[in-house]
């Protein structure tokens, strides 16, 4: 582990503040963050939590670094990023390996996590050559008419400890080639991963002679993260995390008028019809309920199953479940690894205890592992879609299972939690995988057929509807959250027509 640290420039105690090259907050008399290992509850190491001035000082420097960045000519900007990608190239190993140590990802979860950050790069600098604007048709004669895009400013990037790499560089990496300038807030449960990413942008902000395009505030309370929040400086924040936080970051950024982008939670479910292939379905829907052990907003959380082969595919999954190993993530061969935290812990364990209070059926799972760390087992249960507990997003890996006689049930319980992010149907009915994609289909913003719910690939724009915030990320026209639309009229007339045919005349 140590040589793990060492590579990246981790330290025992590390400042956890960064607003360029060889710019690191002070570390005396500050309130330590203390990164722990929850496969084994060991602490990794610490880092120095921030303080008012430290903020200051972030800010600061992305608002001046700003004013020098946006007249960088955005292939430049993409140069900056294509070097980050082959730093995190370089890198790749180490850093994975330090995603799973601080959040028990399974190694290969966190070097895909890397991978994907890595592809973000290399699709930015691509977009950074293809910033379009559009002409437009002026109804005045021998008038040009257009729009274009320019950077919008300071972005604050407010990421959770479940993807402490890729989410980042969604908002980061695109936000760079528009012109802006990053502050980065991580979650105080993954800062190392942060910090060793903060070394990495150092050293190639340095090359490039462009320092704070890319800065670092980790925070342990809400105090700093809430004056983030309300920085009239910053006018677009980015958060991910739950729908309740979300909502109260929405309402103070509209208060002052700014931006926000919002990845919120996912209750997310896969539809099974009587047609599916059961040989794609349970692969897909054991990886999405236990994949980083159920702590990704794309997990599967419920399981739709129509009536007449609802025994035989649950049958199937506890066979399935039977054969997950738990254990340490950084083995070979595991594939479940622990819960981020004992709190987790807790509240895994008094969502079993709601769903059998409920009336609910544990199949196969439902306690935690008597071992070391915060390893619970893989859980499968018979719920209903309306009990509150199922209307929640549960952080964890517990799936809840029920029946659907007719498919237009099976749509209407996809869609009927507050939650609209991801969602699955198999099947190998043509016109119920068009209807399960059309306007009266699923409800959610991302919809897949005969692939699970968890996974995204960049290319295409992530985020979700209702609670989960409406926000999109990485693909697609995504990179014009980051910029400010300006439509410009350029008259080469000699004469000065008015719109929509309105005379003005002076005697």
């Amino acid at each position: 582990m140590q040589k793990i640290l060492d590579t990246l420039g981790i330290k025992t105690i590390n400042p956890g503040a960064c607003w360029g090259p060889g710019a690191w907050s002070t570390t005396e008399d500050r309130t330590p963050i203390i990164s722990d290992n929850p496969a084994t509850g060991a602490e990794l190491a610490r880092v120095a939590g921030t303080n008012q001035e430290d903020l200051e000082q972030v800010v600061d420097a992305a608002t001046e670094s700003f004013r020098r960045w946006r007249e960088t000519p955005a292939p430049k900007r993409g140069a900056l990023v294509r070097d980050i990608a082959d730093e995190l190239r370089r890198y790749k190993d180490p850093l994975g390996s330090l995603v799973t140590l601080e959040t028990g990802k399974l190694k290969e979860e966190g070097d895909g996590e890397v991978q994907e950050a890595i592809d973000i790069a290399d699709f930015s600098v691509g977009q950074s050559r293809m910033l379009y604007g559009r002409s437009m048709q002026s109804e005045r004669p021998r008038h040009r008419m257009y729009e274009q895009w320019h950077p919008l400013g300071v972005v604050c990037v407010i990421t959770a400890f479940n993807f402490p790499v890729a989410v980042w560089a969604w908002n980061a990496m695109i936000a760079a080639i528009a012109g802006d300038t990053v502050i980065w807030k991580p979650s105080p449960q993954a800062p190392l991963t942060a910090l060793a990413v903060q070394h990495i942008c150092n050293r190639v902000m340095d090359d490039h002679g462009q320092p704070g395009v890319f800065n670092l505030l980790v925070t342990l309370g809400t105090e700093l993260a809430e004056r983030l929040v309300s920085e009239r400086r910053i006018p677009l924040v980015s958060f991910t995390g739950s729908s309740v936080v979300g909502r109260q970051v929405a309402e103070t950024v509209a208060q002052r008028y700014g931006r926000a982008l919002l990845e919120l939670s996912g209750n997310n479910a896969i539809i099974v019809d009587e047609s599916a292939d059961l040989d794609l379905a349970v692969p897909a829907i054991l990886f999405g309920a236990v994949g980083t052990t159920g702590q990704r907003c794309t997990t599967t959380r419920r399981l739709i199953v129509h009536a007449s082969i609802h025994d035989e595919l649950l049958s199937r999954l506890v066979r399935a479940y039977e054969q997950v190993r738990v254990g340490d993530p950084m083995q070979r061969g595991i594939l479940m690894g622990p819960l981020i935290s004992r709190d987790a812990v807790f509240r895994f364990e008094a969502a079993v205890e709601e769903l059998k209070a409920a009336g609910g059926e544990v199949l196969f799972g439902g306690e935690p592992l008597d071992a070391p760390g915060y390893f619970v087992k893989p859980t499968l249960a018979l719920a209903e879609n309306h009990w509150p507990l199922v209307q929640r997003e549960t952080f964890g890996p517990l799936l809840y299972t029920m029946p659907f006689q007719t498919f237009e049930n099976a749509i209407e319980l996809n869609n009927g939690v507050s939650q609209g992010l991801s969602s699955a149907l198999f099947t190998k009915d043509l016109q119920r995988a068009e209807q399960f994609l059309s306007s009266t289909g699923s409800d959610c913003g991302i919809a897949n057929v005969n692939i699970g719910t968890s996974g995204a690939e960049i290319g295409g724009a992530f985020g979700g509807e209702k609670e989960t915030g409406g926000g999109r990320e990485a693909g697609s026209d995504a990179w014009k959250a980051y910029m400010r639309r300006q439509t410009n009229t350029i008259n080469w007339s000699r004469e000065l027509p008015l719109a929509q045919g309105i005379r003005f005349e002076v005697g």
